[in-house]
């Protein structure tokens, strides 16, 4: 896996966890250079999307990691944590598993879809081959990159990065990460103090994804925008604006005085957290 900081060292900590398909550069790189103005960035990618040899293994495997990580590097605390999509499953899996604490938890419009063995084998042998055939061919290929400009609004250039993930990463990698997610549940009802569950909830995507949030977390904070999944991430400024603005809301809102000498407690036991410049780490 890799773990990439950069930005303000000086900031709050927030981690971005990309979505399906997808490394931090391709999901987030039209808002990193604003979202690193302001905050001490962790990107990642996951085993099978790092640009090394390995496969993805499976959801759990790897949100494991990401806690080793995070308490080998900052104390066992970062400030917030974004998920696009099924990024959004680390953040809810961070959240409920308690082995780290994270003050802001922010969803991007996810479906947090969860099903059975079977209909997870199903739907994976379903739309794993059809995302890897996006690129199959000169005509399906710019086929498919003028859907994404046409229904997301993507530029030129962003749905060019989109269509050279369908075709850079191993096909296993992409099932095992597709059929894992959807086998990854998350507990009815959420709760844990002093962590506040933020959704960026895209309402063209419909009303039984907003049920849904409801249903996993205890209060959500849910803001609501006119647009499709993840449109902010490549959809322009007009989309990207509002949603900028309500995280930088998230990462100011209070959790409670308590955490403070709660992870003063867990950074003593831990080790105090690290200095950092801008560098790129390489965790097996």
């Amino acid at each position: 896996m890799q773990f990439v900081e950069m930005g303000n060292m000086s900031g709050k900590t927030l981690m971005l966890l990309p979505g399906t398909c997808c490394d931090y550069q391709t999901n987030f790189g039209t808002v990193i250079p604003r979202l690193s103005e302001k905050y001490h960035l962790i990107c990642v990618n996951y085993d099978g999307f790092d640009g090394s040899d390995k496969i993805f293994p499976d959801i759990i495997t790897v949100t494991e990691k990401i806690e080793k990580y995070v308490l080998d590097n900052h104390g066992g605390r970062i400030d917030g944590a974004i998920g696009s999509s099924l990024g959004s499953t680390f953040v809810g899996q961070l959240i409920m598993r308690g082995n780290i604490h994270i003050d802001h938890g922010i969803f991007g419009s996810p479906d947090l879809d969860q099903s059975g063995k079977v209909s997870a084998y199903l739907q994976s042998k379903l739309v794993v081959p059809l995302l890897t055939s996006f690129t199959r061919g000169e005509k399906k290929r710019n086929r498919t990159k003028e859907k994404l400009k046409t229904i997301f609004e993507m530029n030129e250039e962003t749905a060019e990065k989109f269509m050279q993930c369908f075709s850079k990463f191993d096909p296993r990698s992409i099932k095992n990460e597709y059929y894992t997610d959807l086998l990854t549940y998350l507990k009815d009802d959420i709760y844990v103090e002093h962590t506040i569950p933020h959704f960026i909830y895209a309402n063209k995507m419909g009303e039984k994804y907003l049920k849904r949030y409801k249903k996993y977390f205890r209060n959500p904070d849910i803001r609501e925008f006119d647009m499709q999944h993840e449109q902010w991430l490549f959809g322009g400024e007009e989309y990207a604006a509002p949603v900028l603005n309500a995280i930088d809301e998230f990462m100011e809102m209070p959790v409670g005085d308590e955490v403070q000498e709660c992870m003063r407690q867990m950074s003593a036991n831990s080790g105090t957290k690290k200095s950092h410049e801008d560098r790129i780490r390489n965790e097996e």
